[in-house]
């Protein structure tokens, strides 16, 4: 026999026996040892696998068959069931956390600057005259059209949710009645509510104040941002996703009130004697002022939002530069209330930063500080220059896998099989 081919059955045997003892333990319910002791205490046995160890191969092994990570039901699955953790599952669900972001963002501004806008085209374009203009004041933003289709993705939610199987105290559930009871009980509430096209449903009714109930109930579809705040939750001991979560939180809250700030202009603006609102001010600015007769006049969508956005920065900011500054008294208490806000905001994201500075520096500390003692252990045994370096080189080997953590803790955490499974896995 070749040394090679020697080698590796001797290997072959050697993880053999480990498994076999691995697998014993568990069927006696032993606590389970880390593979690292076994490795060392078998170094001696590689030969030792003997005529019984092999009948009971069969039987272990098949005692392993019946311990998953995650037990089925025995029944068959029902007709177009999907895995929760199938591919196609993750795909659709990224998907939905995209389409929730993007509601996010333009359910706010569709709700303020579009939809009332929107109205007002509509009419117009019941006229033949306007009708037949090319001007792009008569012509409906595509942002309405995406929503329309964001609404539809969002109600083929609700249908996958339906087949979609869960977890229920480490058993798969594939049961379709199950599946459904479980989901009208959890999600499926929110998710109708959210899914719901109120503006679509009362669009062109010609009444602006229909059109601006069907906007304050267009925002429920935000609802599903609790959906996002689940997946978040597993980003949080990232100290850089943390803190570009925050930063990305504060901007979307900065959006969220400028669409706000604006929606009070919008409906005060007409109610005031003189032309007193930051709106009026935008428009003398821009040279486009408000008409009379035309709702659609004034200055363009593009110029109030940023403005709006502007204001609400720099009041969150509390910087309030003052170019933008609010009238009416419904403004006041606006700012007020963002101003505070802002404080807590402010609050928030220093004390996160500090605290993510301080963990990232408390494990260059650490590091620097085992490297000193490494060093000082060197200088105090008068190690030879070539161990030295070899020790230093293997401290910072290990560092660059464990980043300071200890592997024999974690493996007394986990659980035996746990600890089969990754044994299986690197053999």
């Amino acid at each position: 026999m070749l040394p090679c081919e020697d080698e590796t059955s001797r290997k072959k045997a050697k993880d053999k026996f480990i498994m076999l003892k691995v697998l014993k333990e568990l069927k006696g319910k032993k606590s389970f040892r880390p593979i690292a002791e076994e490795t060392e205490k078998t170094t001696d046995h590689d030969t030792e696998t003997t005529d019984r160890d092999k009948d009971t191969t069969s039987e272990d092994f098949n005692f392993l068959e019946q311990v998953p990570v995650s037990k089925m039901q025995r029944q068959q699955p029902a007709k177009f069931i999907i895995l929760h953790y199938s591919p196609f599952k993750a795909v659709w669900d990224w998907i939905v956390l995209i389409l929730v972001l993007y509601t996010a963002v333009f359910t706010p501004y569709v709700v303020a600057f579009l939809l009332n806008e929107d109205e007002t085209r509509m009419r117009l374009n019941r006229n033949s005259w306007t009708r037949s203009q090319s001007d792009e004041n008569t012509k409906a933003d595509p942002l309405v059209l995406i929503d329309l289709i964001v609404d539809l993705m969002f109600i083929a939610d609700i249908v996958i949710n339906f087949r979609t199987t869960y977890l229920h105290n480490g058993e798969v559930v594939i049961c379709a009645k199950k599946i459904a009871k479980n989901y009208v009980k959890g999600w499926f509430v929110i998710d109708t509510i959210a899914a719901i096209p109120f503006d679509l449903l009362l669009f062109g009714s010609g009444n602006s104040q229909t059109m601006t109930i069907a906007g304050f109930l267009k925002l429920a579809r935000l609802l599903r941002l609790l959906r996002v705040l689940r997946r978040i939750e597993q980003f949080a001991e990232y100290g850089a996703a943390v803190l570009m979560l925050l930063m990305v939180s504060f901007t979307l809250i900065a959006h969220w009130l400028a669409c706000i700030f604006y929606a009070i202009a919008y409906f005060e603006r007409p109610t005031l004697v003189a032309e007193i609102s930051w709106l009026d001010v935008l428009a003398k600015q821009c040279n486009r002022p408000y008409m009379v007769n035309n709702t659609l006049s004034g200055p363009t969508i593009r110029s109030k939002y940023i403005t709006a956005l502007y204001f609400t920065f720099t009041t969150l900011t509390s910087i309030g530069f003052g170019n933008i500054a609010p009238v009416t008294n419904a403004e006041k208490i606006f700012a007020i209330f963002a101003m505070l806000l802002g404080s807590l905001l402010s609050a928030a994201i220093f004390g996160n930063v500090s605290s993510i500075m301080l963990r990232v520096y408390q494990g260059s500390d650490e590091f620097h500080e085992k490297v000193q003692s490494i060093k000082e252990f060197i200088g105090f045994h008068h190690l030879p220059k070539n161990l030295a370096t070899r020790l230093q080189e293997s401290f910072q080997h290990t560092w660059s896998y464990t980043n300071g953590i200890d592997m024999n803790n974690v493996s007394t955490c986990m659980k035996g099989f746990e600890l089969t499974l990754i044994y299986m896995f690197k053999c």
